[in-house]
């Protein structure tokens, strides 16, 4: 990675003894990149979304709503690495909130994740009850004031969680308190290294709002990855137990099984693989502020690499993978009228259910 002329070795990052400015040149280059990756791939999302005219659609809708908040979170990171190579005196506090703004977007994103995998969940259920059992109007409106309200809490929370971080922390202006090497970069994780110097400035209350941001984000951690999980797992026993309860397991429901199934395990997967690192270095850093350095260089890295690439990350897993899918389900329901007619008796009141067991996010 470039660095005003000079060359930086990766390889030798680890190894560097107290000065980490080779390190964060690093993390900021690789955040760079990423947050124009992932602001392009959540802009595909949004743009393909408004020009087809799917944004009101109630599959689309929770898709979109993340799309948009991973295109917010991409600039915050953008903006973030543009501002490295500026003055810290000029830009504590920008810096300061801009990093609190960065933890609205991505502690809402975790929400709008469960939110979309809610959607899928409701719509499942919904075309399973409309199948099998006496269908109410009354548990389709429910589902949708739920998932409304489920979208406006998915804004509303992380602002007002943050709130005592904006509040606190600049009316004892903790920006002042800590020297901030690392400056706009990623979270507001701590230095690599911190100096005695400075944790005896920083003021007790901004470590207190120091603490309760991270605790913060590692709640909506986890309660967002216990929430994907749930659902998906619920996901898939409802389809099973509609296709036993059919008495005949065609291609297209065996298909349709192995699709959830997979969904199961790359749901969380990919929501793990995006926020591991930051999750660990956040905790990590909390438990043990002046550990091992070595390792925190690593997890800076793999942070930058896969944190800032939430929006891109997304694009793909909920987003633009779901038009296969859909590619194979009308594929496989024009094979289903070559087959028995069993299987041609079943096709209406199958294929509206697995609309949504194949995913309709696009």
């Amino acid at each position: 990675f470039p660095n005003e002329g000079q060359h930086i070795d990766i390889v030798n990052l680890t190894v560097l003894s107290h000065d980490w400015t080779g390190v964060y040149d690093a993390v900021r280059w690789i955040q760079l990149v990423m947050a124009i990756l992932s602001i392009v791939g959540s802009g595909s999302i949004i743009a393909y979304a408004a020009l087809q005219n799917l944004i009101r659609t109630p599959e689309v809708r929770p898709l979109f709503y993340l799309s948009v908040t991973d295109l917010l979170l991409g600039v915050s990171w953008l903006v973030g690495a543009v501002l490295y190579r500026e003055p810290v005196s000029s830009q504590s506090a920008v810096c300061y909130n801009l990093q609190s703004v960065g933890q609205i977007f991505y502690v809402s994103s975790f929400f709008y994740t469960v939110n979309y995998t809610w959607v899928l969940y409701t719509g499942l259920l919904e075309k399973y009850h409309r199948n099998v059992n006496a269908f109410s109007p009354m548990y389709s409106e429910k589902a949708y004031r739920v998932s409304r309200i489920a979208t406006v809490l998915s804004s509303v929370a992380p602002l007002l969680l943050m709130a005592p971080v904006f509040g606190v922390g600049n009316a004892c202006e903790c920006y002042r308190n800590v020297s901030q090497p690392y400056k706009c970069l990623l979270m507001h994780t701590g230095e690599l290294e911190p100096t005695p110097s400075s944790r005896e400035a920083s003021a007790p209350l901004c470590r207190v709002m120091h603490y309760y941001s991270i605790g913060v984000f590692l709640l909506a951690f986890l309660l967002a990855l216990t929430g994907i999980v749930v659902l998906m797992v619920k996901a898939r026993s409802l389809y099973k137990r509609f296709v036993n309860s059919s008495g005949f397991l065609g291609d297209q429901q065996w298909a349709n099984i192995s699709v959830l199934e997979r969904r199961v395990v790359l749901y969380p997967a990919a929501f793990f693989l995006c926020w591991g690192p930051a999750v660990l270095l956040a905790i990590l850093k909390l438990f043990n502020p002046s550990g091992q350095p070595e390792l925190f260089v690593t997890l800076y890295i793999l942070q930058a690499l896969t944190s800032a690439s939430q929006g891109l990350l997304n694009c793909f897993v909920y987003g633009w993978t779901q038009r296969l899918f859909r590619f194979m389900k009308k594929r496989a329901t024009r094979d289903a009228d070559t087959q028995t007619p069993l299987l041609r008796a079943q096709k209406k009141s199958y294929a509206a259910l697995v609309s949504t067991a194949t995913g309709t996010s696009s």
